[in-house]
């Protein structure tokens, strides 16, 4: 991000644009919403900016742009339309001690100006860092389209009662109280009795919370999917709105927790395999405490929560606890992984049962049903065996299955830097060695990449 977005309180404040025409007209419709005190520097501005003088609205003064005439102003805009003229402007301007916004040239401006959806107080600024101005108006235009243009009187009156809402503790409580104003009593009130109603309904509002007992606090079992923001449930985003607490895993992905909530509190609890890991009794003690303290808690799992995810644990620590909890179900890594490589993880005539298993569990490398996994045909997704590689390929050769038996690691998968690692049993701790995988990788065994497979003939009809 080379633009950090900021709304800057310009009331009262000296905002300078040089320039009359067309580029100076399209800025000044945009500050003249704010309650600055603006001056134009134009020669021959257009007759909407004498308009404007004549009504006070901003200050005209006829002639170039000179030194001094950004003196204590906040911002400047060079819109002349000219680059000499502009460069020259911009000169004076940033001389004057002003951050200077040059039309049309990003490379020269200070900051630049976003797309704006107006609802008086609530503002939406949309932003490309001058890259895509064709997409902010398109945003611009969706969000307009999205946004009732009664939000803002609804904003200005709940304005006027935060005071009153102080009575309500900060938190979990007030913030309901807003939910329920924004979202359902003040709507409704307005489209039935005006604005009149909406202030007597905050009022009922209000009462009803402060007379409403305590909020208990839950648990919510959250799968974040296999790292795409996509591929999240809208029950699971919705969750991440509302969540006072989020208790995460290390492989939820940074794109998915950019979406939770800002003034959530974020606990890191990330395991790794053979690694530093945060202890289950210490993961399931932090959740709850913060849900008995009325906290809305969204434990945030990758994947599915209930694949590998030590779910058991965690329910029964809750209803020792008395905890109110509910599992929201993910993708999991191995249906990424299975449409990364363009295969479904049952076919007929190849597979009619597919497993998921794990490298190594809390005794260290897992054991399987090894007879018949080495089997032809058989599929099987593998998570957490990157490090068990040599193990895993010692008990499947073991046991009989064929040196060329194909295993596809997929790192990453959904995510934009994923990666297809194909190899064979008799190669697999060796290609994964030089692979060297960072990410999250789950082993595919019996599964090639549809165009791989399509090379190989005779794998349908030894599979089959």
């Amino acid at each position: 991000m080379r633009h950090f977005p900021i709304f800057l309180d310009l009331r009262g404040r000296r905002v300078v644009v040089a320039g009359g025409g067309d580029a100076a007209l399209a800025k000044l419709r945009l500050i003249l919403k704010s309650e600055a005190q603006v001056t134009v520097f134009a020669t021959n501005p257009a007759p909407e900016i004498i308009t404007w003088d004549g009504e006070r609205k901003l200050r005209l003064v006829k002639r170039a742009f000179a030194p001094g005439d950004a003196l204590c102003a906040s911002l400047a805009y060079a819109a002349n339309e000219d680059d000499a003229e502009d460069t020259r402007v911009a000169a004076l301007a940033r001389a004057d001690g002003a951050l200077v916004n040059v039309v049309d040239n990003l490379e020269a401006s200070a900051f630049i100006t976003p797309a704006i959806v107006d609802r008086d107080p609530v503002t939406v600024a949309i932003g490309t860092e001058g890259a895509a101005p064709v997409l902010a108006r398109a945003i611009k235009a969706d969000i307009e389209a999205a946004l009732p243009p009664t939000l803002g009187l609804l904003a200005r009156i709940g304005q006027g009662f935060r005071k009153a809402a102080e009575v309500l503790p900060m938190g979990r409580k007030r913030r309901d109280f807003w939910s329920e104003y924004y979202f359902n009593a003040g709507p409704e009130a307005l489209a039935t009795k005006g604005k009149l109603g909406v202030e007597l309904a905050l009022a009922d509002l209000l009462i009803q919370h402060i007379d409403a007992a305590p909020t208990q606090g839950r648990v919510d079992l959250v799968g974040a999917g296999p790292g795409d923001p996509e591929l999240l449930t809208l029950k699971a985003r919705k969750l991440l709105d509302k969540a006072d607490v989020v208790i995460h895993d290390r492989l939820v992905s940074s794109e998915i927790l950019e979406l939770i909530r800002r003034e959530a509190r974020l606990i890191d609890v990330g395991k790794k395999g053979f690694g530093a890991s945060a202890k289950q009794e210490d993961i399931c003690a932090l959740m709850i405490e913060h849900a008995a303290s009325g906290a809305h808690v969204v434990r945030l799992k990758s994947g599915d929560p209930g694949v590998y995810g030590r779910l058991d644990e965690e329910i029964d620590a809750l209803e020792a606890a008395q905890i109110t909890y509910a599992i929201v179900p993910g993708i999991t890594a191995a249906n990424a992984a299975a449409a990364h490589l363009g295969q479904s993880l049952t076919k007929r005539g190849r597979n009619g049962a597919v497993r998921f298993l794990t490298g190594h569990d809390v005794k260290g490398f897992a054991e399987h049903d090894w007879r018949n996994l080495a089997k032809p045909g058989e599929v099987a997704a593998i998570y957490m065996g990157t490090k068990g590689a040599r193990f895993l390929q010692g008990r499947l050769l073991m046991h009989g299955a064929a040196p060329d038996t194909p295993i596809t690691a997929v790192e990453n998968a959904s995510r934009p830097d994923a990666r297809i690692i194909g190899s064979t049993l008799s190669r697999l701790p060796a290609d994964l060695s030089a692979a060297g995988p960072d990410g999250p990788v789950i082993l595919m065994l019996g599964l090639l990449p549809r165009a791989a497979e399509a090379a190989v003939p005779h794998l349908n009809e030894e599979f089959a």
